[in-house]
């Protein structure tokens, strides 16, 4: 079943409003917080719109077939923002909904990374920062050679680009013109310690990008209509891969969370949190 929500004018400032699915995915991740008592809370609700988006209304998949050779792959690169990819991997159907409250339970499947070969839906195991694009370029390179028109869309963090081998990858990506190819930049302006600014100035990111080859769109990362818009216009350019800035908020939907770096990752979650957690999203349960 396909969800697309209408369309709502977006407020300055990256203040766009949540709507009834995008609170529910992030009840279903407060689910998972009760049980596990851990986890990356910024990065989970930062990227949430972008995968909703992409496995709602752009990828080609099958969930009964999730290795169709044919199929359009995602690399979550950013693999510590795993809980938003699994909730909309079981929202899809990959997955039945009841291994969400095992995640990191000694019996269950979804690891605090996510891992291809054991998780239904997962295209590379991630969490080592650096590597989604390198694997996305090779699955572009290799559809382009078995003249399959599957698209690669990598989804990386804006601290993970500090990494040598995403520029490598960019690199090879640009010079061989693999416009199958899309690098999707979660740029929420913080890292687990401080800054972007402050860690590694990224600026001017979408510059860099283009003198590496790239087309590129930035775009307000929780505005739907923008995402689906950037991801459906791809290729860009043809003979170019494709690169969309998403401006996020690490920690949306949460006011306390939101920008706050001490909710980078939670290893252990009070009553209090859960209660607040709990409380800005249950309202929407039934949405």
């Amino acid at each position: 079943m396909q969800h697309s929500p209408v369309c709502v004018e977006t407020q300055p400032g990256g203040k766009t409003p949540l709507d009834a699915r995008g609170q529910k995915l992030r009840l279903d991740v407060v689910d998972i917080f009760e049980h596990a008592r851990r986890g990356h809370v910024g990065s989970t609700f930062s990227l949430m719109e972008i995968l909703r988006v992409l496995y709602d209304d752009v990828l080609r998949i099958d969930p009964k077939n999730p290795r169709d050779p044919a199929r359009d792959r995602c690399i979550l690169s950013k693999g510590h923002g795993c809980l938003a990819l699994y909730v909309v991997l079981a929202d899809k159907g990959f997955f039945p909904a009841e291994e969400l409250c095992r995640f990191c339970a000694y019996d269950g499947m979804l690891g605090g990374h996510p891992e291809a070969g054991k998780v239904p839906g997962v295209e590379a195991s991630t969490g080592a920062l650096g590597h989604g694009l390198s694997i996305g370029a090779g699955m572009a390179l290799s559809a382009r050679m078995d003249r399959r028109d599957s698209r690669v869309f990598v989804v990386m963090g804006d601290g993970e680009i500090n990494e040598g081998s995403v520029w490598e990858a960019a690199l090879s990506s640009g010079n061989r013109g693999l416009d199958n190819l899309v690098a999707v930049i979660d740029y929420n302006k913080q890292q687990s310690y401080d800054s972007t600014y402050a860690v590694q100035n990224l600026e001017p990111l979408a510059d860099k990008w283009r003198a590496f080859g790239f087309a590129v769109r930035e775009v307000d990362g929780h505005d739907l209509c923008a995402l689906r818009a950037a991801f459906g216009d791809t290729p860009l350019e043809p003979g170019k891969p494709t690169c969309v800035i998403c401006h996020t908020v690490k920690g949306k939907g949460y006011v306390p969370a939101e920008n706050n770096l001490a909710w980078h990752h939670k290893s252990k979650f009070t009553d209090e949190d859960m209660a607040g957690l709990r409380a800005a999203f249950s309202c929407k349960r039934g949405a």
